[in-house]
């Protein structure tokens, strides 16, 4: 089975070895066609800290980390 990968722009590096990613999609209403923007957070593991605040980058499912990190930084976008 392949990983997940998404694209997203980091929103926080303040953590060590960790940054906030924002993954925005657009979903469509299922009844009345509207289209609309449904966001989510992932905490991402950053090894080196090299990622800063407004980066787009892409991040990859992997094992858990912690209790709340599950995602890696792969690279830029």
């Amino acid at each position: 089975m392949s990983r997940k990968k998404l694209t997203g722009k980091v929103i926080s590096d303040k953590m060590q070895k960790t940054v906030v990613v924002l993954v925005e999609r657009i979903k469509q209403h299922p009844k009345y066609g509207r289209r609309y923007k449904v966001h989510k957070k992932y905490k991402a593991h950053d090894e080196k800290g090299e990622y800063k605040a407004g980066d787009e980058v892409i991040i990859e499912e992997c094992k858990p980390i912690s209790k709340g990190k599950k995602w890696k930084v792969v690279g830029k976008f």
